[in-house]
């Protein structure tokens, strides 16, 4: 079981966020982050990595990289989280589900309030 934490914000769809460590962040860095519109730390993370293979010594721009990838993958999920709540996505729910669809499907069980936006569909007020 894996743990999601789901966001919500009226008229777009939940975001799921998964917990723990991301192996794809470590592998893609910034660019994960901004695939997963978090702006402000994927610029961040694209400015550092530059920074550190333009600035920085050949013999320390190398362990520095990995550095920040592996910082990529350990709180990668938090940034995100972070980055949706500045753009007021609201923590909703904490599920357990084998993978993400199911987790989909526990949360629309939960909250058949949020039906409407996961589908698209405008719900009469």
């Amino acid at each position: 079981m894996r743990l999601y934490t789901a966001h919500a914000r009226a008229g777009s769809p939940p975001v799921l966020a998964r917990e723990g460590f991301s192996w794809l962040a470590l592998l893609f860095g910034p660019f994960w982050l901004l695939a997963h519109r978090a702006w402000i730390p994927g610029v961040l993370a694209l400015c550092l990595a530059i920074v550190f293979a333009v600035v920085a010594p050949t013999e320390f721009a190398g362990p520095l990289e990995l550095l920040l990838a592996w910082v990529s993958g350990l709180f990668g999920q938090d940034l995100r989280r972070w980055s949706l709540a500045r753009a007021s996505y609201e923590l909703v729910a904490v599920i357990a589900a084998p993978d993400e669809d199911a987790a989909l499907a526990r949360l629309l069980d939960r909250r058949p309030d949020l039906i409407g936006d996961a589908l698209g569909i405008p719900v009469p007020a």
